[in-house]
């Protein structure tokens, strides 16, 4: 049969059964991606006979005789497609994972289909954006931003992503973007997963399986190491409980490995995992972290030993627990003219980064193992494997393509022990790659909390007591359980002067879908009741809810207290900003309401509501105990610099920060820097692209190597024209000899070659001290009291972020980070029925943000200047998810007199408060 594809025709055969998508990835077009095998996400999108189809469900024998257009053949002649320009032009994308599905939705449209973009994008999700940059990118209204007239592309341009022109390509290369000929006898494993929430393993048969035509090999917990470790990844392994095995014999949640089958296709690695028999013993399971507290509880890890695996009460489900007072919470709560109580609880949320979690190993020519896994974690994965097979480091490998979105789920070991273990045992690439229903059924997911909230306040408007009691389900294992929990339980509570707290916090094991790093890392959950608690105290005293934010936050000289007696030594006020983001929210809202009047547009019916809300968040801009980073940055023969670190991009746009730090310190531009990143072999160590660090902690190391660089080419410049180092400045072509000749910086890279010398200089940064960023986020809404109907009027964040290096880049953070928290307080829910079983296992089940369902909010920063992050900057990718909750909590009861305290807050909750309960007036 006859498929032409991108102009050329091609006699290859579709398997029976095979969709377009996997074949068109088998002639090499890997622009074509998986983002979910149903025809919900669009990522897979490409043309057939010039109307865009979702290939993933479109049969490849259906494409015989016609013409197939993929990303790669979008362009013309070496031209771009005027939408791959606009894309370009806008920077529509920050993983770009989606983006080339996108671009083949937008390249069909005609005026009318650009003017309903909530229609006409329904089909192609997108996780990072937020949707605004991808408006603008497909209506045209990008703006030439990377050819602005004197821009340097340095500190505070708006230069675009070094890979843009490869993402707009379809060339831009993630993990599984590896041709055939680079990985010949490459194999495939899949997995079989419990059916049951708690079983002990009595046998496995592997004779069917292995009977399976192309099955080679099928791994059980006998063939695995029995260390115990933990998925989660930090810089001290000891953070986290050791609580896992590879293949375990027991499993603890519906969706655990069970065995591993390795065969020369997909379809039979599935095939020989269905034909296992597995027999189980049935063991006593508990779904509820409360349930799991009571005497008598199944001990999900009754049998470990606390000390040594680093669980706190395992025979009590307990993983971690923090409790702790400060002052007098009694005294506080006796000093108060109003007091609120109330039990706050938040969901589970799954991180649906549109690239599923996936991984490739091999043996090199030197026998070493590689990795090339989804991971924003490299160097901790390469020490993890380490550990696990009892390999030396440098005899392992970890690179991390560009990876397809993250938001802490991959901060994690899910894949890459799979592949190591069958790559060792059988000296064959081997490669895995998870289903959408295994992310939502087998990955992480945010810790649900249930926050138990008591909160006084004094006529005057000031604080007299704060007290939490927390619980925690962390499901059935503990990765990342004790450092979410402090964590939440920390800035939360620390951004508010109050002489008399109290937390009592427990992090508990139960027989389901595992918790993990998610975007905030409990902060979101715990900010949900603070904020929510704070605008309570100021209705109960008849206070404005930001005039008593402003009375009780924390200013500069103001200890920054929660679970501990002591301020955190590290974390200062490097710079101090949220006095001003209050400002600007509160002035942007006021102007809101200003053009909806002078519109016309704020008489919305007898039946609507309208009401204004808005919250403040604080964050640590580094994690604890230590995030380190190690950069190289060298001068290259031809006159470019190479920045080489550690870190990896996934959207989070530490590449472009990178090159603009370099330049900064090199007096080029980014246009003249080539950053190499996201691999072990690369430099010598990085914690890793989590915890916000990936501009405040390895910016940091990068822009001291490029300080340190340009002072050794002075220094070479100075003895190659004999002249003191004081009369040499460094330029963008080289380098200006007592003001008046320039020298080439390739004619400097000749001298110290010839005298034997490498102008390279190494950068490293430890993550201390630490400094804070501040967010504050107002929302103005409209309430349908007849329907529950929820219309967000106006949606504002101001952010701290210090010196914005890239304004463009981080407005597109702050937008993506509204777009997901907005999803997870209005909809998106992991639900787990009683038997312990995700329910909501695929996209159409599990609804995220949509093109149509993500307002346009405006953003603002302070002014401000850190004095602890490189050249004066903050982070600024977890941040802004964390105050969007509370704000929209807060406009809803402002608007209808409702207090919703369990997210999410979908139309039907709504619907049913107001039927039954009485309309409170404004």
């Amino acid at each position: 049969m006859a498929i032409e594809i991108n102009g050329a025709a091609t006699q290859a055969t579709p398997r029976p059964g095979q969709c377009l998508r996997t074949f068109l990835r088998e002639q090499g077009n890997f622009g074509v991606k998986k983002g979910c095998d149903g025809g919900d996400c669009g990522a897979c999108t490409v043309h057939v006979d010039g109307t865009p189809v979702h290939s993933c469900i479109y049969p490849a024998v259906r494409a015989e005789g016609k013409a197939v257009t993929t990303i790669e053949g979008l362009s013309k002649d070496g031209e771009l497609h005027p939408v791959q320009e606009q894309f370009l032009e806008g920077q529509g994308f920050q993983c770009g994972f989606c983006t080339a599905g996108m671009m083949m939705t937008a390249a069909t449209f005609d005026d009318e289909q650009r003017a309903n973009l909530p229609r006409s994008l329904k089909g192609n999700l997108c996780r990072c954006t937020g949707y605004r940059s991808i408006a603008d990118a497909v209506c045209g209204l990008g703006g030439d931003h990377h050819h602005d007239a004197g821009s340097t592309g340095q500190l505070g341009d708006n230069v675009p992503a070094p890979a843009s022109h490869a993402v707009v390509t379809g060339t831009a290369r993630y993990t599984l973007d590896v041709p055939a000929e680079q990985l010949q006898g490459l194999l495939h494993l899949k997995l079989l997963r419990s059916p049951h929430a708690h079983a002990r393993i009595i046998s496995i048969d592997k004779t069917a399986a292995l009977a399976v035509p192309g099955v080679l090999a099928v791994f059980t917990h006998e063939d695995a190491p029995t260390q115990l470790f933990s998925t989660a990844q930090h810089e001290l392994y000891t953070d986290d409980p050791d609580d896992t095995r590879v293949l375990d014999n027991v499993v603890r949640f519906i969706g655990q490995r069970v065995a591993a089958v390795v065969a020369e296709s997909v379809g039979a690695a599935e095939a020989g995992a269905r034909a296992l028999v597995v027999e189980y013993e049935l063991l006593d399971a508990v779904f509820s972290p409360h349930e799991a507290l009571l005497p008598g509880a199944p001990a999900i890890h009754g049998e470990k030993d606390g000390e040594t695996s680093r669980i706190s009460r395992p025979h009590q489900n307990v993983i971690a627990e923090v409790h702790t007072e400060l002052g007098s919470v009694s005294d506080g709560f006796a000093n108060s003219d109003f007091i609120h109580e109330h039990t706050y609880q938040t969901q589970r949320v799954q991180h649906v980064a549109m690239e599923t979690h996936s991984s490739i190993a091999w043996l090199d020519e030197e026998g070493r193992l590689v990795v090339r896994s989804s991971t924003q974690v490299p160097f901790l994965v390469k020490r993890t494997l380490g550990r696990l097979f009892d390999l030396p480091e440098d005899r392992i490998r970890v690179v991390a393509g560009r990876v397809g979105g993250g938001f802490g789920g991959k901060q994690e070991v899910l894949t890459e022990d799979l592949v190591a273990l069958a790559t060792l045992k059988l000296r064959r690439p081997v490669q895995v790659e998870f289903t959408r229903t295994e992310q939502f059924t087998a990955t992480t997911t945010r810790h649900p909390f249930t926050i138990k909230l008591k909160a006084g306040a004094s006529r005057d408007g000031h604080l007299t007591a704060l007290q939490v009691e927390v619980v925690t389900n962390t499901g059935a294992y503990g990765n990342h359980a004790p450092g979410v929990m402090f964590h939440g339980c920390g800035e939360s509570l620390a951004l508010y002067k109050c002489a008399n707290k109290k937390v009592d916090a427990q992090a508990v094991y139960t027989n389901t879908v595992p918790a993990g790093a998610f975007r905030g890392y409990g902060l979101s959950q715990m900010i949900f009741a603070i904020e929510s608690g704070m605008d309570e105290l100021a209705v109960g005293i008849g206070m404005d809810p930001l005039e008593f934010r402003l009375n009780n936050m924390v200013r500069p000289g103001d200890d920054m207290l929660s679970t501990s007696p002591e301020p955190e030594e590290d974390v200062h006020y490097g710079s101090y900003g949220l006095d001003q983001c209050v400002s600007l929210v509160r002035d942007a809202l006021d102007r809101g309401k200003e053009r909806y009047r002078a519109a016309g547009l704020d008489d919305l019916g007898p039946d609507w509501v309208t009401g204004e809300g808005a919250a403040l968040s604080m964050i640590d801009t580094v994690p604890p105990r230590g995030h380190f980073a190690h950069t190289r940055v060298s001068l290259e023969a031809d006159g470019r610099f190479a920045v080489d670190v550690g870190t990896a991009e996934f959207g989070n746009g530490t590449t472009t920060v990178h090159a603009q730090l370099a330049a900064t310190a090199l007096a080029t531009t980014a246009y003249n820097v080539t950053v190499r990143q996201s691999d072990t072999d690369l430099v010598e160590h990085d914690t890793g692209a989590f915890g916000s660090a990936g501009t405040v902690v390895a910016g940091k190391a990068t822009h001291a190597a490029a300080v340190e660089l340009a002072s050794r080419i002075r220094v070479v410049a100075a003895a190659l024209e004999r002249v003191p180092e004081a009369d040499c400045v460094l330029m963008a072509d080289g380098v200006l000899v007592a003001g008046s000749r320039t020298v080439p910086l390739t004619e400097i890279f000749d001298a110290a070659r010839h005298q034997g010398v490498q102008l390279a200089a190494d950068g490293n940064w430890g993550g201390t001290p630490r400094s804070v960023a501040f967010n504050v986020h107002g929302f103005r809404v409209a309430v349908n009291t007849g329907t529950g109907e929820l219309r967000i009027l106006q949606s504002v964040q101001a952010a701290d972020a210090g010196v914005v290096v890239n304004p463009r880049q981080c407005r597109g953070q702050i937008e993506g980070g509204i777009a997901q928290a907005l999803g997870a307080v209005l909809y998106e829910e992991v639900k787990v029925d009683d038997a312990g079983r995700v329910t909501t296992d695929i996209l159409r089940q599990y609804h995220i943000p949509s093109f149509a369902d993500v307002p346009r909010s405006e953003v603002y920063f302070a002014s401000t200047n850190d004095t602890t992050g490189p050249l004066g900057a903050k982070s600024m990718s977890e941040s802004p998810f964390n105050p969007v909750a509370p704000a929209l909590a807060n406009a809803i009861r402002n608007a209808t007199g409702i207090r919703f305290g369990e997210l999410p807050i979908a139309r039907d909750k709504i619907y049913l408060a107001l039927r039954d309960r009485t309309l409170i007036p404004n």
